[in-house]
């Protein structure tokens, strides 16, 4: 798709029996007007939602993948109407201003966030979660933040994606442990090491890592942190720590300013 305006924020919901991600769409795009008031965002989703004058751009896709919602992602690259885009997954909030993203992520055609952070903001060394990567030596990639701008290298990135997604029973042979369904971090992980891991992250520099609330992150007893840890809003703080930058709450169910 030719490039409407500069650059802008990507996000994609598509909503299942358990998860209304077009809720948590809205709240993540209130969040990052709240910090920029004239930041632009483009909803893509598919054709059963109407269009929600809250976005700057709506983009309906109509090739869904409906056994695995995750196969779709490579959608994003084509579907975005910005020249730079900074794709941002649905069910998280924007603590803080995240302008300065766009200068950081300008060292590549392409960037995955990569590792994640706690709530106390360190640097999670959490592996529950990651065993397939570290047996594969894979990058630690999250796709939660993806940045690209229109290029080669960003354009053969998502038609890997797509392909590793379509073909998987032959790429899941070239792993240990693979997962019967991938996950969209295992994807690009995969993708990021074809690619040239070099080229599509940037681990040795302090850039965006997401706030993630998983049980072995959050380091509480049970899967809903919400019932152990203190938060409040405004600014959001979490056990009276001020949290910043992209914050992955992980309870679904959880705060949505709608």
């Amino acid at each position: 798709m030719k490039p409407i305006e500069e650059q802008g924020y990507v996000i994609m919901a598509l909503n299942t029996p358990q998860v209304d991600y077009l809720d948590c769409a809205r709240t993540l795009t209130k969040t990052i007007k709240q910090w920029n008031p004239h930041a632009s965002v483009c909803l893509i989703t598919d054709k059963t939602h109407a269009n929600d004058p809250l976005y700057n751009y709506y983009r309906v896709i109509e090739n869904i993948d409906r056994d695995n919602l995750y196969a779709n992602d490579w959608q994003v690259f084509f579907n975005s109407p910005y020249r730079e885009t900074i794709k941002l997954e649905a069910d998280m909030m924007i603590a803080s201003s995240i302008d300065h993203w766009w200068t950081m992520f300008r060292h590549r055609d392409v960037v995955i966030s990569t590792g994640c952070r706690t709530w106390q903001d360190q640097v999670s060394t959490a592996r529950h979660y990651r065993k397939v990567f570290d047996a594969n030596n894979l990058p630690d990639v999250y796709n939660a933040i993806t940045y690209w701008r229109l290029s080669q290298t960003a354009r053969d990135f998502f038609v890997l994606i797509r392909d590793i997604f379509a073909n998987w029973t032959e790429f899941r042979k070239l792993i240990k442990f693979s997962e019967d369904v991938p996950s969209t971090d295992l994807v690009y992980a995969m993708a990021a090491d074809i690619i040239g891991r070099e080229n599509v992250t940037m681990p040795f520099a302090t850039y965006p890592k997401i706030v993630h609330m998983k049980q072995a992150h959050a380091g509480t007893r049970t899967q809903n942190w919400t019932n152990e840890l203190v938060w409040e809003m405004d600014p959001m703080r979490i056990q009276t720590q001020t949290q910043w930058g992209a914050f992955h709450y992980h309870v679904k169910d959880w705060y949505h300013d709608t």
